[in-house]
């Protein structure tokens, strides 16, 4: 572990990079729920959900095999993400990142986000300079939508930008997790068990087999942090929280370019975006924002 430490040398404060971090995930997370999505890869002839959503986020990365979206995704399963081959041939990476967007803007019009035009410009005019100065070295999602132009309308340009942040936070995770030998399986595995992320999703979605499962729990009742019957234990709520405050450390250099006050006020100014999407009850489950929060496995179900 502490693999991170090695980046904690930006003075940021940790709770406000949690904070920015939790705000930036939950204000992206709308475009997997909303019913514009589906509607929109219907056009381009993906009628199921999986091939959908593969092609959707890998879309900036261009026509890379499933093989390569896995690698850049981490988490899921191979017999997952194979849904998706066969989707660059019906319509290219370019027009399903215009769909994305079409998706977005109609979900974004349908709430009604609660977001002046000065708002969101300031919001531009904080997390642009985040954006333009982070180091993409190892981050493939986020160097992959830092590429993509932004579209026209400003509300969904701000939402692009806070992709490139989610995404990169992500590629940190991952190389943490890695690093603490915690492999695709297992940390789905300790992710439910602590309580994070509801369970019938994460099978649903990543689609790890009853067998698969049964050997990540073994390898996490081994390192002591899962009880025999699956629930986490005290050291494994412990270790999760570790992995999380090691990605925090490696975030804290991406935002130095505006350091605490103005990463806090980024939080305030996006999390409207969040709140209009709860509000008309887009998530099957509770989403964390700011101060870490227990997922609701029951609501999920």
């Amino acid at each position: 572990m502490h693999l991170a430490s090695t980046f904690a040398r930006a003075g940021m404060n940790l709770s406000a990079v949690r904070e920015i971090s939790a705000t930036i995930n939950a204000t992206h997370l709308f475009v997997y729920f909303i019913p514009e999505a589906p509607e929109e890869a219907a056009k381009l002839g993906a009628t199921e959900y999986a091939p959908a959503y593969f092609a959707f986020r890998s879309a900036p990365m261009g026509a890379v095999p499933w093989q390569v979206t896995l690698a850049a995704f981490y988490n899921f399963s191979p017999r997952s993400v194979q849904a998706m081959a066969g989707v660059w041939d019906t319509a290219t990476p370019e027009e399903w990142q215009n769909a994305r967007f079409a998706a977005v803007t109609r979900a974004l019009q349908r709430v009604d986000v609660n977001l002046t035009a000065d708002q969101i410009a300031e919001a531009r005019s904080l997390i642009d300079p985040v954006v333009a100065s982070a180091d993409y070295a190892g981050k493939t999602m986020a160097a992959a939508n830092a590429s993509v132009p932004l579209p026209a309308e400003p509300l969904v340009a701000l939402w692009q930008q806070i992709t490139v942040l989610r995404e990169w936070r992500g590629d940190a995770h991952f190389t943490v997790l890695a690093a603490n030998g915690l492999g695709p399986c297992d940390c789905n595995v300790l992710q439910t068990a602590t309580g994070h992320f509801p369970e019938a999703i994460a099978r649903a979605t990543r689609l790890w087999d009853d067998e698969e499962v049964a050997a990540a729990t073994t390898r996490l009742v081994a390192r002591g942090w899962l009880n025999t019957d699956g629930t986490a234990t005290q050291a494994g709520i412990a270790a999760r929280e570790q992995i999380e405050v090691e990605t925090d450390e490696h975030c804290a250099a991406l935002w130095t370019p505006i350091g605490d006050a103005k990463v806090r006020r980024l939080t305030s100014l996006i999390l409207p975006i969040h709140d209009a999407f709860t509000a008309v009850r887009t998530y099957p489950f509770r989403v964390e924002t700011g101060a870490p929060q227990t997922a609701a496995p029951e609501a999920a179900r």
